[in-house]
């Protein structure tokens, strides 16, 4: 018998190959528990313009990139959905501002990361991300109210990362040898910072680092642990 499900509304394209790997998350979510029904969680998804909203945020225009996004988030809202996400790390640099903007609850991937963390046990977590997410702040900040941590790369890393997000993992890049570079920040900074969790801060990370774990530093992929809050809600979970 199926179940009412909610009605899922997301932000994509930040970037294209993160939005597919959520759409297929949240699918699959439900495949074992159908016993061979088709019955999957309506959703929309409004894939917005990535060079333009980051080229907002590369000048400091926040206010218009935040306005670019509410303008997306409000449209979701008028097609019917009933709950709101941003599929990316990134624009939750302007979290509050956003869900100020729309009246439907938004599920927060920093939030479920906090919660991941805690469970988890993990006491101090490294940020891989872009240079906006690495150096904004809103994940220490978050993290802190659930007592967790988070500290950063050394300048050369978050460079040699943030490079490699834009001209390759964002463009459905994965070379082994950049896969082997992430790997070594890892190993740095569990040496230099001694840090036990390694939050993947862009959704398009755990594309190119799927393992659990590296050098016995637990990786938080961010885009599973937001599927599974969304999934949750979707099922009537409470926000």
């Amino acid at each position: 018998m199926a179940i009412h499900l909610k009605k899922i509304g997301l932000i994509g394209g930040l970037g294209p190959e993160a939005t597919i790997d959520y759409y297929k998350a949240l699918i699959d979510s439900f495949k074992q528990e159908n016993e061979g029904r088709l019955d999957y969680p309506e959703m929309v998804i409004y894939s917005v313009n990535m060079e333009h909203f980051i080229g907002l945020v590369r000048k400091g225009d926040y206010t218009n990139a935040t306005a670019y996004l509410a303008d997306k988030l409000q449209a979701l809202e008028r097609s019917g959905v009933d709950f709101l996400a941003l599929t990316a790390n990134t624009p939750h640099l302007f979290f509050d501002e956003l869900q100020a903007a729309v009246k439907l609850p938004m599920i927060s991937i920093v939030e479920a990361a906090a919660r991941y963390a805690v469970a988890k046990g993990i006491k101090r977590a490294g940020l891989m991300g872009t240079s906006f997410t690495m150096s904004a702040g809103f994940f220490q900040e978050v993290f802190a109210r659930y007592g967790v941590e988070v500290v950063i790369p050394s300048e050369e890393d978050r460079n040699y990362i943030n490079e490699k997000l834009f001209t390759e993992i964002e463009l459905g890049v994965f070379k082994p040898a950049t896969r082997g570079g992430l790997v070594d920040v890892i190993a740095r900074m569990k040496e230099a910072q001694g840090i036990d969790g390694m939050i993947m801060g862009c959704t398009e990370l755990p594309l190119i680092l799927p393992d659990s774990s590296y050098h016995g530093v637990h990786s938080l992929n961010t885009t599973q642990i937001h599927v599974a809050e969304l999934v949750a809600a979707c099922k009537g979970g409470s926000f």
